[in-house]
């Protein structure tokens, strides 16, 4: 009993020696470099009809260990039970057993969830022989601790969840469902401190929530733009599942569930402005360049001889809303968003010095302000301050509500008022535009943000917990660019644009009519032919709709 930990029979306690056979000195060697070995011979699990089982691996969950154990980073995208935390946990084990002062981070959205993770980890770790053990220091439902110098520490992901720890690996369960302002924060502040080792680890796993910091990780791994190895599972790759089991499985939920939660879609909130199967083909690009701490986003560096316009929304540089603006290439159609500006706690006083900064660059950008709150104060600092001279005015007009034009009526105003009539008529625009490819958004946030754009009553706006200031600023523009003034401006008409894409679509859809030869006499006082050239319905051969 004294070589027991708290007198548990299953654990060894620390620093109590062991004497090894050679065979058994074979085993550790062999379990340390083969994963896939250690797994299968030792660890054992809890089945739930079958009670305390080997871990028997289905061949996706040892390819799974084997990419997480050859790589340094890696994101796994997954369905739902499909064994990915069981898989998790033993590959866990092997890294604190076979590793001195080796230090694992479980952090997940819930903590009771990090804690099932970890207690699956003991659970593996009891059944093992005593000679594969490390003796036990710290054993508890939070943090275990090993003679080796190894430990595992189980929490929430929060920014402050694993500060003044040194982590070798750091293991982020089901990433998607942590709220995305967490993510932005944990990223942030703690992520650089995890990767400045030359050997630690990262496994991020989740089934897909929208189109959050998971989603861009993964498209960026797919795309070969980060470092981070990818590996998918899905609802056909764990055996038993079959069409049958599909189609009992969508009858029991439904099919927009089954795609995100068994086939690990990306799918955005219900009721979006944009169509779902739009949202699903969009894609962003990596910034050629950031500056300001990296709130602006370069895509396309400013070109002599165009056209650019600039949207602005302000917030209060609280940390809340965001303070966001938008350069649009407006020199042709498509459209496109050529830098981004997003920062939640910029003072307002400051804020015009940035834009300034932007816009200047862009060719004087025409800058058109979202006046609602403070945003007066930023046009006001821009034209009067910087005596910027390209702010665009609006003026209200009777029924016709505002409409961008000087003037010198009394209800002119430096930018832009968002009103009820105003948000109608930019979110349609904006709906049609983005359906349409009339406009390439390149951001990866203006992505993240028409996914939780919803619909709430007669209106839109952010579903709960996200933000919508840069879609703002795309609906702003989508309601200029019905304005005469932009019409005049760019020397593009994007209603017409529209118009011609459509009757040539038509036209390409139509079939052309003729008639076949059979070799038989035939005449007609309008089509008279006697050789083997094409006939038509008239001597008008230059007719393409009844051409051959």
């Amino acid at each position: 009993m004294s070589d027991l930990y708290l007198n548990n029979p299953q654990l060894k306690k620390a620093y109590v020696p062991l004497e090894w056979t050679a065979e058994q000195v074979k085993e550790v060697i062999k379990c340390s470099k083969d994963i896939g070995y250690f797994i299968r011979t030792y660890v054992k699990i809890i089945n739930l009809d079958r009670g305390l089982i080997d871990f028997e691996m289905y061949p996706f969950q040892e390819e799974m260990a084997e990419t997480i154990a050859d790589n340094r980073f890696t994101i796994i995208k997954t369905c739902r039970q499909a064994g990915k935390t069981t898989t998790s946990a033993a590959v866990i084990l092997w890294h604190v057993l076979f590793n001195d002062s080796y230090t694992v981070a479980i952090l997940a959205n819930k903590l009771s969830t990090a804690r099932e993770i970890l207690a699956r980890v003991q659970r593996a770790y009891e059944y093992l022989p005593k000679w594969l053990q490390q003796g036990v220091i710290v054993w508890n439902k939070t943090n275990i601790e090993l003679e080796n110098g190894s430990q595992i520490i189980a929490s929430s992901t929060a920014s402050s969840a694993i500060r003044g720890y040194s982590i070798n690996f750091l293991y982020l369960d089901e990433f998607a469902f942590v709220p995305r302002n967490i993510q932005d924060d944990f990223f942030t502040s703690v992520y650089p401190t995890i990767i400045s080792g030359t050997n630690t680890k990262v496994v991020i796993t989740s089934t897909p929530n929208g189109f959050d910091l998971f989603y861009k990780i993964w498209t960026n791994s797919v795309e070969n733009r980060n470092e981070y190895a990818n590996f998918s599972v899905n609802w056909w790759d764990v055996p038993g599942r079959d069409e049958k089991w599909k189609e009992k499985t969508i009858a029991n939920t439904s099919e927009d569930q089954f795609r995100q939660e068994f086939e690990a879609e990306f799918l955005g909130s219900s009721n979006t402005l944009i169509s779902p199967n739009v949202l699903r083909r969009m894609t962003f690009k990596t910034p050629i360049s950031t500056f300001y701490d990296g709130s602006l986003s370069i895509y396309k560096e400013p070109e002599k001889d165009k056209n650019y316009f600039c949207i602005v929304d302000t917030s209060r540089g609280t940390g809340i809303d965001y303070s966001a603006f938008i350069i649009v290439d407006t020199s042709s159609v498509p459209y496109e968003v050529v830098a981004c500006y997003k920062n939640n706690i910029i003072d307002p006083l400051i804020y015009p010095e940035v834009i300034y900064n932007v816009i200047k660059n862009y060719n004087h950008a025409f800058t058109l302000v979202e006046i609602n709150d403070n945003g007066q104060q930023i046009a006001d600092i821009l034209h009067n301050d910087l005596e910027y001279e390209n702010i665009i005015f609006t003026a209200v007009k009777g029924r016709a509500g505002q409409v961008i034009g000087g003037g010198f009526a009394s209800t002119v105003q430096r930018g832009v008022r968002t009103t009820k009539q105003v948000k109608r008529i930019g979110c349609a625009n904006a709906k049609t535009m983005i359906e349409k490819d009339k406009i390439i958004l390149n951001d990866y946030h203006l992505v993240n943000e028409l996914s939780t754009f919803i619909q709430k009553g007669t209106s839109y706006e952010a579903d709960m917990g996200s933000h919508d200031d840069l879609i703002m600023c795309v609906v702003l523009f989508a309601w200029a660019t019905n304005q005469t003034f932009f019409k005049d401006l760019t020397d593009t008409d994007f209603r017409k644009k529209l118009l011609e894409d459509r009757e040539k679509l038509i036209s390409d859809d139509v079939l052309p009519f003729g008639f076949i030869d059979d070799g038989s006499d035939f005449q007609n006082e309008n089509i008279i032919n006697n050789s083997n050239e094409p006939l038509f319905l008239n001597n008008d051969t230059n007719n393409k709709w009844w051409s051959w």
